[in-house]
């Protein structure tokens, strides 16, 4: 059996939460959270991006299977666990880091993206801010900031913020899980 494996990089807030929905996902091969989107020289660090003066984002990057799952179900699977209607937020978290961003790969990820975005649009009633950009340098996340739930699932952030955003996953898309 070949692999058609692709690259997805998306932002929706944290990347502890969107890591998390995808480790869920069929065809999602791997996930990794870091930073992409900013306007300063050289890698940034954790405390760096959280100060919010970067200008990058955290997020993750996706490696699936395009033969399970296609980048467009990626794409409404992420829509539809975070808020893409909050300008650089996301629930208590605040800043550009936090922003609802899909970085494309190719023309035609940017072409799903827009369209993703305008079907998804009529579920929601304050209008959608989510930013479609061209994917700049992708920084892989240090060590402790991989797998960040699995490995702290007993942790308030996980319970209070993760755990829900696993439910809703659950109950939306329960065909598109492993």
């Amino acid at each position: 059996m070949t692999e058609n494996l692709q690259s997805a990089t998306i932002g929706g807030g944290c990347f502890w939460c969107t890591e998390a929905v995808f480790q869920e996902v069929k065809g999602v091969e791997k996930v990794v959270s870091g930073y992409a989107g900013g306007n300063v020289p050289g890698k940034p660090t954790y405390r760096e991006i959280c100060s919010g003066l970067t200008g990058h984002a955290e997020v993750i990057q996706i490696t699936f299977d395009a033969d399970v799952i296609s980048y467009e179900d990626i794409l409404v699977i992420f829509m539809t666990t975070h808020d893409p209607t909050t300008l650089n937020r996301q629930g208590a978290d605040k800043g550009t880091q936090y922003r609802s961003v899909i970085f494309y790969h190719d023309e035609v990820q940017h072409k799903i993206a827009n369209e993703v975005l305008k079907q998804i649009q009529p579920y929601y009633a304050d209008k959608i801010v989510t930013e479609i950009s061209e994917l700049p340098v992708f920084f892989e996340a240090e060590k402790e900031h991989q797998n960040y739930y699995r490995q702290n699932t007993q942790q308030g952030y996980c319970n209070y913020v993760i755990t829900p955003k696993l439910a809703k996953l659950r109950k939306l898309h329960a065909d598109k899980l492993a």
